[in-house]
C-alpha cells in the first residue's frame, strides 16, 4: 500500500474515498474494523471519514460459506489534487 500511495502522489492524486467489503463466515470482525481502519488511515495518508469498512457473510453458500475461504473487496477513489 505505500508504493500504491507514492505511485498515486506521484501523478498528482489523493484519495476521494476507500469502502473494504470482507466477505467471511468467521471470525466475526466487529471488534478488528476500527483497528483496520486506523491502519488503512495511517498507510495512506487519508481521514477516518473517507475509509468504510463492512463485512458480511455468504450464507454458507460456496467456498466461503464453506469457511474454506474468505473475500475482500476493495473500491478506492481517487481526487486529482
Amino acid at each position: 500500500m505505500e508504493h500504491a500511495y507514492d505511485v498515486m502522489k506521484y501523478y498528482g492524486y489523493k484519495i476521494g474515498n476507500i469502502d473494504v467489503t470482507l466477505i467471511l463466515e468467521r471470525p466475526k470482525v466487529a471488534g478488528f474494523k476500527p483497528r483496520m481502519k486506523e491502519n488503512i488511515v495511517k498507510l495512506l495518508h487519508t481521514t477516518e471519514g473517507r475509509v468504510n469498512i463492512k463485512a458480511r457473510t455468504h450464507e454458507k453458500v460456496d467456498s466461503v460459506g464453506e469457511l474454506r475461504s474468505l473475500s475482500c473487496h476493495v473500491v478506492v477513489t481517487l481526487e486529482k489534487v
